[in-house]
């Protein structure tokens, strides 16, 4: 009787149940190019990115200096930069936000706000299968979507609540430089409604790190998807579409 090969004996065998294998397979059969991101859409994701690094990278500075000039005879407008950089950055921000919100109308079905908030029951049944896939629980079951799935859906209007919140704490803040104007007038009820202005800089600084906790499981999710999945999450982005095949369903074809 031949026994087990030597790469067979040396196959875990708990690993069998979770193998991701059926997910890479071969890339053959017939293809099908979907376009999923308006070019306004792509501009403003990479903007809006770039703000962000921005904006944190300025933003700490500003709260907690961690490098200064040198004690010479004329002291560079460092910290006057790094306020310029953060202000700019921050009036970026909000005008991807704008062409984000003009979108959720008059974008295609991908890009409309249906297919970015998680609303409908079947989003949320959806939500669980997806979560189940991730934490390899039940892999096979996990639906597949052209554009957001309904975990992508609730992660990024998590961030727009967040990106929401930052920008008017952040204007409460820049308001306080001139008391007469009209972002003091706007935004000055919220140092009083959260119990002063410092509680208002420390919800601004918290959000800060929120971000930043965000930026690396966005990417890391997106390279899962592109390499696992085969999803192409990283080029639609680039091209606004991709290629599927055109023998999967999709639920939000």
């Amino acid at each position: 009787m031949t026994g087990p090969s030597k790469g067979a004996a040396m196959e875990p065998r708990g690993l069998r149940g979770i193998s991701l294998r059926h997910e890479l397979e071969a890339a053959s059969g017939e293809y099908q190019w979907v376009y999923l991101w308006h070019w306004a859409i792509r501009v403003m994701h990479w903007v809006a990115a770039l703000s962000i690094v921005v904006l944190a990278t300025t933003g700490l500075y500003i709260g907690r200096p961690y490098f200064a000039p040198g004690a010479t005879g004329e002291t560079p407008f460092q910290m006057g930069w790094m306020r310029f950089l953060h202000f700019s950055a921050a009036a970026l921000l909000v005008m991807t936000a704008i062409v984000r919100v003009y979108w959720l109308i008059a974008g295609n079905k991908f890009e409309r706000a249906a297919a970015l908030f998680p609303v409908r029951p079947r989003d949320w049944v959806n939500l669980a299968k997806q979560v189940k896939f991730l934490l390899l629980i039940h892999p096979e079951r996990a639906p597949r979507y052209l554009g957001h799935n309904p975990l992508q859906q609730l992660s990024y209007t998590g961030l727009y609540l967040l990106a929401l919140v930052s920008v008017v704490t952040g204007f409460a803040l820049y308001g306080q430089s001139n008391p007469d104007g009209l972002i003091f007038r706007v935004f000055g009820w919220l140092g009083p409604a959260l119990g002063g202005m410092q509680n208002v800089r420390f919800l601004h600084h918290v959000l800060t790190w929120l971000f930043l906790a965000f930026i690396p499981i966005h990417v890391y999710l997106a390279i899962r998807s592109d390499v696992l999945e085969r999803g192409g999450a990283i080029s639609s982005i680039i091209t606004g579409g991709r290629f599927v095949p055109r023998r999967h369903h999709y639920v939000d074809e």
